[in-house]
Order: C-alpha cells, then structure tokens, then sequence
C-alpha cells in the first residue's frame, strides 16, 4: 500500500469507528449530553462529519454544495457539537457518508503534495497539502472516536468494537466491578488514603 492509500485505510476505519457507536441507540440516547460540556455521540458524529467536509472541500477549492447551518455567522457556538430535535439520528448518519464519500473523491483525485489553503487557520499556518490534511483528519477522528468510546460506555457499558473484540478483556460485569474497585484503591492508596 503506498502512503495515500495507508493514509485513507486509517481514516476510513477510524470513521467506521465513530459511526459504529451510535449503532442500536435510541435518538435520545444518541444525542443526550454525558459530559458537564454537553459531549454527546451524535454530536461527535456530526462534528467530525462537518470538518471532514471543510478539510477536504473547501481548503482545496471543492465545495461539497451542501448548507451546514450551523456553521452559519448567526448560529450559536459550538451549534456542530449537538443535535437539535428537527435533525435525526439518520439524518447525521446521511450527513457522515456524504462527507465520507466527497472527502474520499478529493483523496483519491489528488497527490498528496496537491496544495490547499485552510481560511479558518492563521496566516502562518493556512497553506498545507492534501498530506497535511489528511493526518490531520485521521488524528481529529481518532480522538474523537475515543470521545465516543468513553460516552458510549457510559451510555449501556458497551466497550470496544463489539462484544469479540480482542482488545477487551472478556471479564463478566462481578468480574469488571471488581477490576474497577482494584483501580479505585490504587488511587486512594497513591493519594495517601488507607
């Protein structure tokens, strides 16, 4: 595999990641905030979505066509973080494989040294090449599929990519609970606490 195609394999599971952990949840559960700043999955989905449309349209003079209001001058901040009600959770996910299947056309079209501008970067930093970008988009999605993992997780316990997945150890609920405590008394042990 040459380096583009590496670069794009990378992305393309990291997607899938992201995606996956919105799979056989409610529109509630998909949308409802689990951190003290709002994070919820949908909105992560949709975040990652509306930069990837960004990053691969617009830095390199494709636009994608489609109206994202909610990066509009009049939206509120941070409105591509969440999920109002008028917008489903299939919605999103149509949202994801769009931008999913324009960004991977601009891949596949471009060398990697093709070069780009980003508008919303400063003046220093704004030039880039499609290779720039597109670790940029692979290290953006992964962090925001470990986001996802942990939100997840706290929505139904749900760990890893699926109940095989080999990096999870396979320890029942009693079993995980008792992991858990170990950890817990490590901590208050390593605070000074007996």
């Amino acid at each position: 595999m040459d380096d583009k195609a590496t670069l794009l394999h990378y992305l393309r599971t990291r997607r899938a990641d992201l995606l996956g952990k919105v799979e056989g949840l409610s529109e509630y559960d998909a949308r409802r905030p689990m951190t003290p700043t709002g994070t919820n999955l949908l909105g992560l989905v949709k975040h990652v979505a509306s930069v990837e449309l960004g990053y691969f349209g617009e830095t390199f003079g494709r636009p994608n066509g489609r109206d994202l209001p909610w990066y509009a001058d009049t939206a509120e901040p941070d409105a591509d973080m969440w999920v109002p009600a008028n917008e489903s959770l299939q919605d999103i996910i149509d949202l994801h494989h769009f931008s999913a299947k324009r960004s991977d056309e601009t891949i596949e079209s471009l060398p990697l040294d093709a070069p780009g501008v980003v508008p919303w970067w400063s003046e220093d930093k704004k030039k880039v090449t499609l290779h720039q970008i597109l670790v940029h988009m692979c290290v953006e999605t992964a962090r925001h599929a470990g986001h996802a993992d942990i939100i997840r997780e706290l929505i139904d316990g749900s760990a890893g990519q699926g109940p095989n997945d080999p990096n999870i150890s396979g320890r029942n609920s009693e079993e995980w609970a008792a992991h858990r405590f170990s950890i817990e008394q490590a901590a208050l042990e390593a605070d000074g606490h007996s």
